[in-house]
């Protein structure tokens, strides 16, 4: 939903027309004064650090083979040593192998959590390949389709038990991991191991978008881009052998492969959650969700978590207050094509701001006006994120590749990316979220920033988190949580903090805020329960 347009966005900074447009095409930096030219640099980039192995693969081949006997992950009670694993993927990897699968392939992962599904990922990466991960059961039959066919892979892997509702079309096997592992001779020879090691510019995953707005894309991301922020402090979370890392999250989802790449890679042992996401938080050192899976959670039966973090959406300041009072907090943020998170900042109760940080290790970020300026710091703009978390593209669309990844006018010969999040510096540095732009509406004409409204409604001590809607030109609808949350309180709060054309029509209670299959505000969903509810107030004021 576009409701801003570039004319409106000039508003974030004061400057604008041709004589400006003609001196940014000198300078970028032209017109922001000597004091916010020291502080884009310094406040915009992060400190270069050298990951610890160049490529994922290869810091998962160093975890194999230094500590066989550390429990890589364990699912249902059941357990697979890094000894297993490393057995395991070379003869499923034998078997990749053998169907023609080779460096630089694309190999598709349709299954469900499973000790399987780290299987299979371990072995692609052993053959250099890529792998294409998507969640059978909550991914339509069409969309595994057309991801396998965009992709160009000959060979799809599964389970037998979901073999039934996994399409295949000419050209393609459907091999199920068990059987593969079940059938293998103890004795049966392995060759593949590490065949052709990947190398760093290698694509090592292709995630899709969900597809809510049209035909799902593949962003493609190598083993550089997983390396830069997984095997560097702060995105490896403290993760090392000893630890348990959760695997809470959709694997189609980018922040699943936080969890899991950073678990294996790092030597850490993955549990992998079955039905309640609840019992496998209180078993692990470190989890990484949503902020809306984090506020699904009892925080008080999780005090054994020693480092959480949270990204996907904005994080509400109550969630942050709570979780950072007894563990290492993170709050971040980066959309996939930025390589899970590019921001991350550690947050405590006494923070007067809660900020996304700064940005991580060897990438940089800047906020921008519509002509690609920087804005003086303190002022809003866009986000854009550079460095070594800029993907590698959306598989197959350069078109769209080009309307978001554009060349980094900051520093010459690498890319960065439009993040479409609203953003500005704070004086000491750290970024401050305000959502989209895609949520950032105009209501009887006035600019109103969603997010901004939700903030506030969550000011209110009996909202846990909030969410608000544009319901037509002239109407803003809120939904608070939880059940018992008063709609006056809370709505009493936004009058006192932000203009009155912000304040919503209706502010609805609900037990708990309904998430999509990865995680996130089902926006789709509350709208729909806004449409049923001025529905019946209309039915009722007409009787």
């Amino acid at each position: 939903m576009q409701n801003i347009t570039a004319s409106d966005l000039k508003e974030f900074h004061p400057l604008s027309g041709a004589r400006a447009a003609k001196t940014a095409e000198h300078d970028p930096l032209a017109m922001l004064s000597a004091l916010d030219h020291d502080r884009f640099h310094r406040f915009g980039w992060g400190p270069k650090v050298d990951p610890r192995f160049p490529t994922i693969a290869a810091a998962l081949l160093h975890q194999l083979r230094t500590q066989p006997d550390a429990v890589a992950a364990e699912a249902a009670g059941q357990r697979l040593s890094y000894r297993a694993l490393d057995l395991a993927s070379d003869r499923l990897a034998d078997v990749l192998c053998a169907q023609g699968v080779r460096r630089g392939d694309a190999v598709c992962l349709y299954l469900r959590r499973s000790l399987e599904m780290v299987i299979g990922i371990t072995a692609i990466m052993k053959l250099g390949a890529a792998y294409v991960p998507q969640h059978v059961g909550v991914a339509p039959a069409e969309t595994l389709r057309h991801i396998a066919g965009v992709t160009g892979a000959n060979v799809i892997l599964t389970l037998s038990e979901m073999a039934d509702l996994v399409p295949v079309d000419a050209g393609q096997t459907l091999i199920a991991i068990d059987q593969v592992l079940q059938h293998a001779a103890q004795d049966q020879p392995v060759t593949a191991t590490m065949t052709s090691p990947a190398r760093p510019e290698d694509v090592a995953m292709i995630l899709f978008t969900s597809g809510t707005t049209g035909v799902p894309n593949g962003v493609q991301v190598t083993h550089a881009n997983l390396a830069n922020i997984l095997l560097t402090a702060p995105g490896d979370l403290g993760m090392a052998p000893g630890r348990r890392v959760g695997q809470i999250l959709s694997i189609a989802f980018d922040m699943a492969a936080w969890e899991t790449l950073g678990a294996l890679s790092n030597g850490a042992t993955l549990v992998i959650r079955g039905t309640s996401i609840q019992e496998t938080a209180e078993m692990v050192d470190v989890l990484i969700a949503t902020p809306s899976i984090l506020n699904s959670l009892d925080a008080s039966r999780c005090r054994q978590v020693q480092v959480a973090a949270v990204a996907g959406e904005p994080c509400p300041r109550p969630l942050a207050d709570t979780w950072s009072g007894f563990c290492m907090f993170y709050n971040s943020c980066g959309p996939t094509e930025t390589t899970i998170i590019n921001t991350a900042d550690p947050h405590r109760p006494d923070k007067p701001i809660l900020t996304i940080g700064r940005p991580t290790p060897n990438n940089t970020v800047y906020v921008l006006d519509e002509d690609l300026r920087p804005v003086p710091i303190g002022h809003k703009g866009e986000m854009w994120a550079g460095g070594d978390c800029v993907t590698a593209g959306y598989l197959a669309n350069p078109d769209l590749t080009a309307e978001r990844y554009r060349p980094d006018p900051f520093r010459p010969g690498h890319m960065m990316f439009r993040t479409r999040d609203l953003g500005r510096w704070t004086e000491d540095g750290a970024l401050e979220h305000f959502g989209r732009v895609d949520d950032l509406v105009k209501i009887r004409g006035f600019r109103v920033e969603l997010d901004g409204v939700s903030s506030a409604l969550e000011a209110s001590d009996c909202c846990q988190q909030a969410v608000t809607l544009k319901y037509d030109n002239r109407t803003l609808v809120s939904f608070i949580s939880p059940a018992t949350a008063c709609p006056k309180k809370a709505a009493h709060e936004v009058a006192e903090r932000l203009p009155y054309y912000c304040s919503p029509a209706a502010v609805l209670p609900v037990a708990a805020l309904p998430r999509t299959p990865r995680g996130k505000l089902d926006k789709r969903l509350l709208l729909k329960r806004a449409q049923e509810h001025f529905a019946t107030q209309t039915g009722e004021q007409a009787q």
